[in-house]
């Protein structure tokens, strides 16, 4: 028969593990950099729809191959949807096939990185300098001249046509 302390133990050594796992599949919290917005977590939700506030502040990842951007061809600018900061000229925007909007190139000073560990794998998460929001990671693998592929979540961008 096991004991009412034994249960608790059990229970507290369950939740930790949970907590564990959890820290693996979220992305890591960045707060030993600042930005330069900030907001409350209440005022994001109130400014952001609910998937936005998804990706950009809890680092999710939209579903490939749904957001408008994916499509978009015209010429413009790609700015964050947090806080309205341009980042990405269409002039580097490229089809990498991987259903979401690819870039090989961001502007000057507009973006920060960051070394993301979660799902069991090293990768290089692409932040908002000024508002911190996360818009999705950068690989090796993109076209000339750089080489790399910045895949963003679309609904973590705006587009202003020239």
């Amino acid at each position: 028969m096991k004991s009412r302390r034994n249960i608790l133990l059990g229970l507290g050594a369950a939740s930790a593990s949970i907590a564990g796992l959890r820290s693996m599949f979220t992305a890591p919290a960045h707060a030993a950099r600042s930005y330069e917005l900030t907001r409350t977590d209440a005022e994001w939700k109130a400014a952001l729809s609910p998937d936005q506030y998804r990706v950009l502040r809890k680092a999710g990842t939209e579903t490939p191959y749904t957001s408008p951007l994916n499509k978009e061809k015209r010429a413009g600018v790609y700015s964050c949807a947090g806080c309205a900061l341009p980042l990405f000229s269409s002039t580097t925007k490229f089809e990498s096939g991987t259903g979401w909007p690819s870039f090989w190139q961001a502007m000057d000073k507009a973006v920060v990185e960051e070394t993301d560990t979660t799902l069991f794998m090293k990768r290089v998460e692409v932040l908002c300098r000024r508002c911190g929001g996360h818009l999705g990671h950068v690989f090796d693998d993109g076209p000339k001249p750089t080489g790399l592929r910045y895949c963003m979540n679309g609904v973590s961008l705006t587009f202003k046509a020239a």
